[in-house]
């Protein structure tokens, strides 16, 4: 009978055992090896937690500190987690707020046993992870706080044991007296902690700002609870912060500078671009203090906010209270210093024509999105300020009036929302992706349903349920509900106040735009005093409302447009005092337009469907987006949105005509490759291989016709198809030393590439000049392009004569090329590592692969499986996974990725041992790069695995045609580092979409 021992060092543990501690040649399988985890190089200690809870048993957390942000990052794991868990913490130095209490008792509704030592001074931090024969532990710094998992530097080893082993025992025996030494969590507990809880004061940042820490609307708040910790007075709060030197932060300074260099140059006009909650009132202020205008206006579209927006602009000029003046409603001060409007009133004849239009040298309009209507019209039609600046979060109108036009083309600065978010300018948030209900007659909701659908009983209870495990336990419900319909949102309402959540009946109000302004703020006011639990609506907070208190946003429709989707995202991205985070839930149907999410999420607009699978499984495996922030599916929603991306025309002709109109707009020309680069906008690639070259996608979709003639069109051809997807900078290189030479020798060539960090081999040089000379490409490409752009006589490379004269002679043609160098340059640089062929879970086509390692181009029209090139002694394998229906019973190999270390390989059939091509993989004679995708849906690029040895090769039968047993050699190959656990999920899917 085999003992615990031999069940685990069979599977691998012994190797690992021997990496780790004896010898680092060893071959393993690095699953249980011990490991130091940092918090660096993508080696967080949230990895490790969201690893193992995946694959153990049961899990035992002792952690001295606990925050409600560190359960909210492996929510997910736990919902989903099956076993047994348990956590013990304490109350040691009273760090752990009641909240973060509340949100460990509502684990228990999953399961887990959560527990208080009783200990005076509890300070473990250890992990423990079981599985029936295994146990492994992590053991150092961190305790459970978003910091420590995620960004603080710590020291963690993580270590694993077979049962029964003394280390196994020595945990076993601790954590067992941890639980005997502990008592169960309850609420009557939190009461009593909670009564006795002292929080600990806000740092007060003294001599810095932007106060980016805390919302710009809110400073005097929290400014008040500062000082109130301290003894101080809410009166001597406002007239404290107003001593107090506003200093701008880095993005502010950045943006700054931008603005001086636009008031310098002697443009009159310019507009900022800054997400939603981050400072644009400060930053104006800031503007305008650096800028020291004899007059200022400063307009907005509500009077709500002005009050607020004079108190910001006192703290940070500091000029007398006599300075500033209002104008809306019945104040009528516009002869002060600094005016504060509402267009409204400022466009009245009787306040407008009061005014001389050269009153204000400076004039600032708050939501400058809307200066396309008539009121802006009228007002900025007729005041001549020395200079005018725009705030808006959304310059895009649908009414097709050019905001950017009005402006004269200036965005001197943008910030936008992930970059808001790495600069903590913003509250956190954790995105939960869930399965929208699937009724009982297993109908799954989607964009078509009626209303007796979204109302049912059993939708109802999925939405409670959701609400109960992904909101934050502890903190009353501030939420936004968003549907996709009035009488949706009014019939949920009704519903929702008739159920309870963790015991509480809720409150929630629908609203509409039939609802006037009036009944609005009222029920805005009650969410923000407490009084409701939730407002539900459709759209009318998309924009222009603030209501910083908000910790919840509910989406219960699909996404139609990734504008709408940040919109609703930003109501609830406010920071406010006592909020830790944001939680966003998206109830995911079977929507044909789930791919707008990861879009909307990641900002990522290049519609490249490999651009947007890459972000969603490095997302899922780094675990956080920016900041603190995270985004996470459960399986079923991701799937249907990897389905929706697979099955969408992400490129289709009206998307791209879309996307390059509003670049056109932004632009005020025709944009070149380069501008969609500069403002992270559609893949330049992309754009540029749509049709022949760009100049011909140009004329297609914009109607504006160039003037290059068939050979200057091929060139660019020629370019845009097998230069500028490249994927590396080689082609780049010689094709400006040619253009700046006219001739290059290799060598010269060979040490411009070592400028750019590369040490090319002589393969990879003439891999580079066949790029361009179409030498050894198939007769296909010679035929398409017709023309060539290099020649080569021995060591010497030649531009081709009449694409050198065009480019010298001819301004068109010479911008159109240096726009594909400069976009092809800049893109190298940022997607790939110099030196390096390719990336592990990089995506590449058979063609590529070709180019990258020097391979003949004619070969890509052949190379299915693998290919052996005993001259590089390289040999890429293409490996689909998932076979199509309709393949020969000759190629139905039955390849797996077994584990994210190893692939179970098939060569072709009718190969055995003794053949040389398979001889020569099985004795490692060359180097195996191995490239997987799912299946043939997935399109022609192929995720990079990475290098591989071959192992354990044997030689078996597969049956053929009529089953005919034909010879074929299986083998392990082994990776020599493990790929990401998020893209071996990817790659082998278990999920029931039903």
């Amino acid at each position: 009978m085999k003992t615990n021992a031999d069940l685990v060092l069979g599977s691998g543990l012994s190797r690992d055992v021997t990496f780790g501690f004896l010898d680092g040649k060893q071959q393993s399988r690095r699953h249980h090896h011990p490991r130091v985890v940092l918090n660096a190089d993508g080696n967080t200690v949230l990895r490790i937690l969201r690893e193992e809870l995946a694959r153990c048993d049961e899990f035992i957390f002792s952690v001295a500190f606990v925050t409600p942000n560190a359960i909210a990052l492996l929510k997910q794991e736990l919902v989903e987690f099956s076993g047994r868990g348990t956590i013990v913490t304490s109350d040691y130095l009273g760090f752990n707020s009641p909240s973060a209490f509340s949100e460990l008792l509502n684990l228990e509704t999953l399961g887990i046993n959560v527990r208080i030592h009783k200990a005076g001074a509890f300070h473990p931090k250890g992990y423990i992870f079981k599985t029936e024969n295994m146990v492994t532990a992590m053991i150092g710094s961190s305790n459970l706080t978003g910091n420590a998992i995620v960004k603080n530097y710590e020291w963690n080893l993580k270590v694993s044991a077979s049962e029964g082993s003394d280390l196994a025992d020595q945990l076993s025996l601790l954590t067992q007296n941890q639980l005997e030494e502990s008592e169960a969590l309850s609420q009557r507990w939190i009461d009593a902690y909670a009564e006795q809880y002292t929080p600990p004061p806000i740092r007060r940042k003294v001599a810095t700002a932007p106060r980016t820490d805390v919302d710009e609307h809110l400073l005097p708040i929290a400014a008040e609870q500062d000082l109130e910790v301290s003894g101080q007075s809410p009166d001597s709060a406002v007239s404290s912060e107003l001593l107090m030197p506003i200093l701008p932060n880095q993005m502010q300074t950045e943006a700054l500078k931008a603005l001086e260099q636009v008031r310098t140059s002697g443009a009159s006009k310019a507009i900022v671009i800054s997400a939603t909650g981050t400072g644009k009132t400060i930053l104006s202020a800031l503007e305008v203090r650096a800028a020291h205008p004899g007059r200022f206006l400063f307009i907005v579209h509500r009077e709500q906010i002005l009050d607020k927006t004079i108190q910001e602009y006192r703290r940070v000029i500091g000029s007398d209270y006599n300075d500033f003046g209002k104008l809306a409603g019945v104040s009528k001060q516009s002869d002060r210093k600094f005016v504060f409007a509402t267009v409204q009133t400022l466009s009245q004849d009787s306040v407008l024509h009061e005014i001389q239009p050269d009153t204000f040298d400076y004039i600032i309009v708050d939501e400058a999105h809307r200066v396309g209507s008539p009121t802006y019209k009228k007002v900025l039609g007729y005041l001549e300020p020395t200079f005018l600046l725009g705030l808006t979060a959304t310059p895009e109108r649908s009414d097709g009036f050019n905001v950017f036009e009005f402006f004269d083309y200036n965005v001197p600065y943008e910030i936008r929302l992930n970059h808001a978010l790495e600069e903590n300018m913003l509250s956190p948030f954790h995105y939960y992706g869930i399965a929208d209900v699937t009724l009982d007659d297993q109908t799954i909701l989607d964009s078509t349903d009626d209303l007796g659908h979204l109302v049912t009983a059993d939708r109802v209870h999925h939405i409670i349920d959701a609400l109960a495990k992904y909101g934050q336990a502890g903190v009353a419900p501030k939420g936004l509900i968003f549907c996709s319909r009035k009488m949706e949102a009014a019939a949920l309402s009704a519903a929702l106040n008739q159920q309870q959540l963790r015991g509480k009946t809720l409150r929630t109000v629908s609203l509409s735009g039939d609802d006037s302004v009036e009944q609005r703020e009222r029920v805005v006011g009650q969410l923000e005093r407490g009084e409701l639990d939730y407002i539900l609506t459709v759209d009318i907070f998309n924009e222009g409302v603030d209501i910083p208190t908000v910790n919840q946003v509910v989406m219960l429709r699909q996404t139609q447009s990734a504008i709408v989707f940040v919109q609703q995202l930003g109501r609830g991205l406010r920071k406010a005092p006592m909020k830790d985070y944001l939680v966003v839930i998206d109830f995911i149907g079977n929507y044909a337009n789930n791919y707008m999410i990861p879009i909307a999420l990641f900002g990522d607009e290049s519609l490249n469907k490999e651009s947007l699978k890459e972000k969603l499984i490095s997302t899922e495996q780094a675990g956080v987006l920016a900041g603190l922030s995270s985004v996470r599916f459960d399986k079923v929603s991701q799937q249907r949105v990897l389905d929706s991306i697979r099955t969408t025309a992400l490129d289709s002709i009206q998307k791209l005509r879309g996307a390059m109109q509003s670049m056109q707009n932004r632009v005020g020309r025709a944009p070149k490759l380069f501008d969609f680069y500069r403002f992270e906008s559609v893949d330049p690639v992309l754009l540029a291989t749509k049709k022949e070259n760009y100049p011909a996608l140009v004329k297609s979709l914009l109607r504006i016709d160039h003037e290059l003639s068939q050979d200057e069109l091929n060139a660019l051809s020629l370019l845009s198809h097998e230069v500028l997807t490249s994927k590396r900078i080689h082609e780049f290189v010689l094709v400006r030393e040619l253009l700046s030479h006219g001739s290059v020798t290799l060598p010269q060539f060979q040490a411009a590439l070592l400028n750019e960090g590369i040490d090319a081999a002589h393969r990879e040089l003439m891999s580079t000049v066949e790029t361009l000379n179409l030498a050894n490409h198939g007769q296909v490409d010679q035929s398409r392009y017709g023309i060539r752009l290099a020649n080569i006589d021995g060591e010497s490379i030649s531009a081709d004569p009449g694409f050198l004269s065009s480019y010298r002679s001819h301004r068109a043609f010479t911008n159109e090329v240096d726009d594909i160098i400069q976009t092809g340059m800049a893109l190298v640089r940022d997607r790939y590592v110099a030196g390096d062929p390719f990336i592990v879970g990089g995506q590449y086509s058979r063609k590529e692969v070709t180019r990258l390692l020097g391979l003949p181009r004619k070969w890509t029209s052949t190379l299915y499986g693998y290919k052996v090139d005993p001259e590089s002694k390289t040999c890429p394998i293409f490996v689909t996974l998932h076979k199509s229906d309709d393949i020969s019973a000759s190629t139905a190999y039955q390849d797996e990725l077994v584990d994210p270390s190893h692939l179970r390989w098939f060569t072709r059939s009718r190969r055995t041992l003794q053949s040389d091509e398979v001889r020569r993989i099985v004795d490692n004679e060359v180097d195996l790069y191995v490239f997987v995708k799912k299946d043939d849906a997935e399109g022609t690029e192929f995720f990079y695995l990475g290098q591989a040895d071959s192992r354990n090769a044997e030689q078996t039968h597969m049956s053929g045609k009529n089953q005919e047993q034909l010879d074929v050699v299986t083998m392990n190959l082994h990776f020599e580092k493990a790929i990401d656990n998020a893209l071996y999920d990817y790659l082998s899917p278990n999920v029931n979409l039903t």
